[in-house]
């Protein structure tokens, strides 16, 4: 009998597994690979219903964390996956907040524990892949660098090595959303802007997945995190048809190759299947 197959993604945040992941993961679901979700954090400091900000009167982070679970729950449901882990860290806040270095914040909680928590997953499930953040994670949040780390270090304590690969935007890809937002704002120019570097240069791009066939059920699972993904967000506002027409693909780099795949590949089980 073969090996079932399994794919595991860390993510720092609720909300955070629909964004980048939330075509693979019930693409793999559907071709009967296992899927596994381990959110970091909580999430106490994303914002409150209303769009209260951390930072103003009315914003409760265990409330905000109470309803983001529950959102959680429902986004996961949306998109099949078969285990959900929270490791339960409180949320840090972006780069330069105070709760950065709150004691039980994830940026302040010791590598070593983190990791020794998280090999303890991958050894119940023994994915053959693994997918988490680089180590800017993908934009400078600190939960999402936090994540890449313990992921790294976790993958030193198992005894063997899954593929690893960090999510990405292109870089061409991430400037045609950008002009794409201008255009729907009525802008033509930012002379004066400084461009966010939030894309991966196209030539580092080692899997591109198509996920047409799931992106309905990605918009669905973003809209559930109703809290964090407002109706102007980008990818709300784009609507259920404009969504299903953009969104066409996740994209990802390799960071540990045990299977040797050379160039591009379309499928993450590449070399397993």
């Amino acid at each position: 009998m073969s090996e079932r197959l399994t794919f595991l993604a860390v993510h720092a945040h609720p909300d955070d597994e629909a964004s980048s992941t939330g075509g693979t993961f019930p693409l793999l679901q559907s071709q009967g690979v296992r899927t596994v979700l381990v959110t970091c954090t909580n999430g106490e400091f994303g914002d409150a219903p209303g769009g209260i900000k951390p930072d103003e009167t009315g914003h409760d982070p265990d409330e905000v964390a109470a309803l983001r679970q529950v959102e959680l729950d429902t986004a996961a449901s949306i998109l099949r996956i078969d285990r959900v882990v929270r490791l339960g860290y409180r949320d840090s806040g972006m780069v330069g907040w105070p709760q950065n270095h709150h004691p039980s914040s994830f940026w302040a909680t010791p590598l070593e524990d983190g990791a020794a928590r998280l090999a303890e997953v991958l050894t119940e499930e023994r994915p053959q892949v693994v997918m988490t953040y680089n180590d800017f994670g993908f934009y400078g949040h600190p939960d999402h660098i936090q994540a890449h780390r313990i992921t790294m270090a976790a993958l030193d304590l198992i005894d063997y090595e899954p593929t690893v690969y960090f999510n990405a935007i292109p870089k061409s890809v991430f400037k045609g959303w950008r002009d794409r937002m201008r255009e729907n704002d009525g802008i033509s120019e930012h002379p004066e802007e400084e461009e966010n570097d939030f894309g991966t240069a196209d030539d580092l791009i080692a899997a591109i997945i198509d996920v047409r066939s799931t992106n309905e059920m990605k918009f669905d699972a973003l809209a559930a995190h109703a809290s964090q993904i407002s109706e102007d967000s980008f990818w709300m506002k784009m609507g259920r048809e404009g969504f299903m027409a953009t969104m066409v693909n996740e994209w990802f780099t390799r960071e540990r190759n045990p299977r040797g795949l050379d160039g591009v590949v379309s499928d993450l089980f590449a070399g397993y299947r």
